[in-house]
């Protein structure tokens, strides 16, 4: 979150106002305020309480002085839990749909409508037990445990059922001799499905995190529904159930046609036993088409996703000034506006956000969009539309992209890499190493948005004091450093209080006193005699090219670039690419790095294969030991590689990559082939 506190009035004031960063908010000067949570804080509480705060402050403001809040990541959340709890509603809403159509009473609907509340909630109670938070993925895991939850309770009352219809039993007496022939396979479904998820739980890295609140959460709501089938459910079958159910013509017909599905389905099973080698074959067949396709699939990390904001980059030439970057800055920024998408435009002119630090050619700019209901344009259009803008500027140049997904997950949704010089420190030879690496980069045509901040070749003015001359006349060397710090450049001196307010008091030159070079012949320094000599007869000032910011990388000097996949390539396909591209092109002694989120995908790597192949290792060997037998715990662990080719087929149908959401769900997927397996 940030403020922006702005003033239509001119006011005299005390603050000394940095020369080199100011900022803007749709064009108007003021100052801007950062906020950040600390550790563990609830987003949504703290923007409230900032949000109220800064509401009784206004109280005491200046005449003339408001604020804005033009950067709030606080909406996103709030729009991402919204549309997860209308997910996790239509998700209630179908079951219920399902579970009427194949129960076909309404009593017997009822069972697991009560089962899953009381499941959820005992869920919501484990979470906070276990110190998780109610965010995207533990929702996005509730969504799923519906299924879950509904699936234990109808395996209870499905047996109680048919044990009413086929041995005429009473309620209660069917709902205790079910017990004794399920509750073994419930309690089995229950092990099956947390030995799927909590393994995955001790994952470590980024990814490790993400799995972890998903894992978490669905092993405990398996665990509750489990107790909960074994329960409350066939106590709640011998009070609600009625022997004498009436079907109507519908459900009638729903069934015949089922019935037929249901024969056709044991035709082809029976086929398939007769046809033993035919089967093996076609068996092998899905297995090897999962292997191809999970090699193929493109691979991702996270999508990039609408968070209602977008980040613009203002680049100059070397040695721009801070006034000539906000004229450009400001020449985007009035374009943007005219958007109708477009809310707020907040400009922090001198800062580069991708390096990092302040420079006078540089300047970050955060686009607020509208509410997402209120706009038909998305973030990646905005940025789009921010591209060719910046394009178009005489004086230089704005890229824009979306904010990553994951905060601190580097600076911007692109690629991010460092080139690191192992062998040399000279800046421009590792500028042309970079030149040479964006150039090789440039010809893919599958790569886009390639771009460095790493200039060596700024011009700057190099002050060279001749220091035996100094001592020759008599003068401190100390004192012309100091004296050169506190005219040029800046030096703190100390605070003072004012009318119940702290000022710090900052000296330095006046502007008009120090912008060339011979300016320094205007400023004096006493010698030990008492005599003042002026600096320039103890210094020369040369002009010079050199690097404004230098960046060490793993303790190496390095320089970072950008690049991104283009419409249709994966994230996982662009970094093989720029791999490959900077293993042919960079000159010896030169390698690449990877950071943020693509370091994170990198990292992540086969480390979800390898959790998953435990997760089904864990799965054989629980059966096993339940059931006492190998035979059982192969054929459930069969049914492995038909969930998995179906999700992968699914999967590029959509043109979708294999990523952490992905991975997930399809955990999800596979673990619930094995309890009906178990069930069958």
């Amino acid at each position: 979150m940030a403020f922006f506190i702005s003033k239509t009035l001119h006011v005299l004031n005390w603050v000394h106002k940095p020369y080199d960063i100011n900022t803007t908010l749709n064009g108007k000067p003021g100052v801007g305020i950062p906020i950040f949570l600390q550790t563990g804080a609830n987003a949504l509480d703290t923007a409230k309480g900032i949000k109220e705060k800064m509401a009784e402050l206004k109280e005491r403001f200046p005449k003339g002085m408001d604020f804005e809040i033009p950067y709030d990541t606080s909406n996103f959340v709030k729009a991402s839990m919204k549309e997860v709890f209308k997910t996790l509603g239509e998700a209630m809403l179908l079951v219920v749909l399902v579970v009427f159509l194949f129960l076909q009473n309404w009593r017997a609907t009822l069972i697991p409508i009560i089962a899953v509340p009381i499941s959820l909630i005992g869920t919501f109670a484990g979470l906070y037990l276990f110190g998780f938070s109610i965010n995207t993925l533990t929702l996005f895991a509730m969504v799923l445990s519906i299924g879950i939850v509904v699936d234990d309770a109808i395996v209870v009352l499905e047996n109680i059922e048919r044990l009413m219809a086929e041995e005429k039993l009473s309620p209660i007496k069917a709902a205790i001799k079910s017990m004794e022939q399920v509750a073994a396979a419930v309690v089995a479904i229950v092990l099956v499905l947390c030995a799927v998820f909590v393994p995955v739980a001790f994952m470590g890295g980024i990814a490790g995190e993400l799995y972890r609140q998903f894992a978490v959460t669905v092993a405990i709501a398996v665990v509750i529904s489990g107790v909960v089938a074994l329960t409350l459910t066939p106590a709640l079958c011998a009070i609600i159930l009625n022997p004498k159910s009436i079907h109507s013509k519908f459900f009638d017909r729903f069934n015949s046609g089922f019935s037929r599905l249901t024969h056709f389905y044991i035709k082809v099973v029976n086929s398939t036993l007769r046809h033993r080698f035919i089967g093996g074959i076609v068996f092998v067949g899905i297995v090897i088409s999962s292997v191809f396709l999970f090699k193929f699939t493109p691979t991702s990390f996270i999508p990039s996703e609408d968070q209602g904001y977008v980040i613009t980059a203002v680049m100059l030439p070397d040695g721009a000034t801070i006034s000539r970057t906000s004229k450009t800055t400001e020449a985007v920024r009035s374009a943007i506006a005219t958007d109708p998408a477009s809310t707020f435009q907040f400009a922090v002119n001198g800062y580069d956000l991708i390096g990092g630090g302040n420079k006078s050619n540089s300047a970050t700019m955060f686009v607020r969009l509208k509410d997402w209901a209120e706009r038909k344009s998305s973030a990646s259009d905005i940025v789009k539309k921010l591209f060719g803008i910046g394009m178009m500027q005489p004086d230089g140049l704005a890229i824009a992209f979306n904010p990553p997904s994951i905060r601190g997950l580097g600076n911007s949704g692109s690629m991010e890499m460092y080139i690191q010089s192992r062998s040399d420190t000279n800046p421009l030879r590792l500028f042309a190493a970079v030149n040479l690496f964006i150039e090789a980069l440039n010809k893919e045509p599958r790569l886009t948005g390639i771009n460095t901040f790493f200039r060596p070749t700024v011009p700057q003015l190099f002050v060279e004091v001749d220091e035996a001359k100094a001592m020759s006349l008599g003068i401190p060397i100390s004192s012309i450093y100091e004296t050169l710090q506190s005219t040029m450049g800046s030096l703190y001196v100390n605070d003072f209080n004012k009318s119940g307010r702290t000022y710090r008091v900052q000296l330095q030159a006046e502007a008009p006193y120090r912008m060339k070079p011979d300016d320094l012949g205007k400023v004096y320094v006493r010698s030990n005699t008492g005599a003042m000599v002026p600096l320039s007869a103890v210094s020369s000032v040369n002009s010079i090219l050199g690097a404004e910011q230098l960046e060490r990388f793993n303790g190496l000097l390095s320089a970072k670039v950008l690049a991104g996949g283009a419409p249709g390539v994966s994230s996982g396909d662009t970094i093989k690419l720029v791999e490959k591209i900077a293993k042919e092109s960079l000159p010896e002694g030169y390698q690449m790095a990877w950071t943020g989120q693509a370091y994170q995908e990198k990292r992540t790597g086969s480390a979800a294969l390898f959790a998953f192949g435990f997760a089904i290792i864990m799965v054989f060997l629980i059966l096993a030991a339940q059931f006492e037998t190998w035979a059982l715990p192969l054929a459930v662990i069969m049914a492995v590689p038909f969930a998995l080719t179906g999700a992968l087929i699914a999967v590029m149908i959509r043109g979708m990559p294999n990523d952490i959401y992905f991975q997930i769900g399809l955990m999800r997927h596979v673990n619930r082939w094995e309890p009906e397996s178990l069930v069958a």
